[in-house]
């Protein structure tokens, strides 16, 4: 086990002892991937906010029963999606659209050009992704964002790995054809493909 292997080791039986100075430095550390799986879900930041301290509220709560010889971060992200799709199914989520000011925002200084091109490539792949059900993208971003394998997405979601690859595969699908004529042109822009 490499060092830092064993000082996330140390750091998560510190945690589980009830060390709250331990805890609070493993919120730390995933504080933004949870963010991140979050955001991807339900698509508004405000809301993204509470799933993740919901997320590590329940993670808190439920340290007693972590195996500390399994992976942080594949267990709380699981949490993540699921609190993430538990809101999205919710009647009072309003998934239509997100308030102004709310967008996700690139996070280094660029030249117009290039800020215009990645806003309009980001806003193709919203709304991309709000064709999705909330399943797909959960099952997209664990896979795509995450890194996370089938079987650690099929644990995570408590579903089978068949159906996660279902619900991937449809995903993929979906995307595909909603970013399709974004690709093209995209492409013939650049001159590729002619």
């Amino acid at each position: 086990m490499s060092a830092n292997g064993q000082d996330e080791s140390l750091l998560l039986s510190r945690a589980c002892g009830g060390d709250a100075v331990a805890f609070e430095e493993v919120v730390r550390r995933y504080q933004r991937r949870v963010y991140g799986v979050a955001l991807r879900i339900v698509r508004r930041h405000d809301v993204a906010d509470d799933v993740t301290q919901d997320t590590f509220l329940r993670a808190h709560q439920a340290l007693a029963s972590f195996d500390t010889l399994r992976p942080f971060g594949p267990w709380v992200c699981r949490i993540a999606a699921n609190l993430a799709i538990n809101h999205v199914r919710s009647p009072e989520s309003r998934e239509e659209g997100l308030p102004e000011g709310h967008e996700e925002t690139p996070s280094a200084q660029q030249g117009p050009l290039a800020g215009v091109l990645d806003r309009e490539a980001s806003d193709q792949l919203k709304e991309a992704m709000a064709l999705l059900s909330a399943e797909q993208r959960a099952v997209f971003v664990l896979r795509a964002v995450e890194g996370l394998s089938y079987k650690e997405i099929a644990e995570a979601l408590d579903i089978s790995a068949g159906t996660v690859m279902s619900r991937l595969f449809r995903a993929r699908e979906r995307l595909v054809a909603a970013l399709g004529p974004y690709l093209g042109e995209a492409r013939k822009r650049a001159g590729v493909g002619s």
